[in-house]
């Protein structure tokens, strides 16, 4: 059994199999999900001059962590 992730990128949604990747351009509205039974195991690899995460701006939060914006 493989595991995939889901991740919807503004307005497409791209399925990733075990060991694929993708980049996500600044400003960009993204989501990343696990639609399989399988847990999973993602790596978020940060660049550029600031890799803090206060800049984020939440839509919807399923954990019901503080929306800003």
């Amino acid at each position: 059994m493989v595991s995939v992730s889901k991740l919807t990128l503004d307005d497409k949604e791209i399925i990733f199999r075990e060991n694929e990747s993708s980049y996500i351009p600044i400003d960009s509205k993204h989501r990343l999900e696990n639609p399989g039974k399988i847990p999973l195991t993602d790596i978020e690899v940060q660049k550029g001059k600031y890799l803090g995460v206060d800049d984020i701006i939440r839509f919807e939060d399923d954990y019901e962590r503080k929306l800003k914006g």
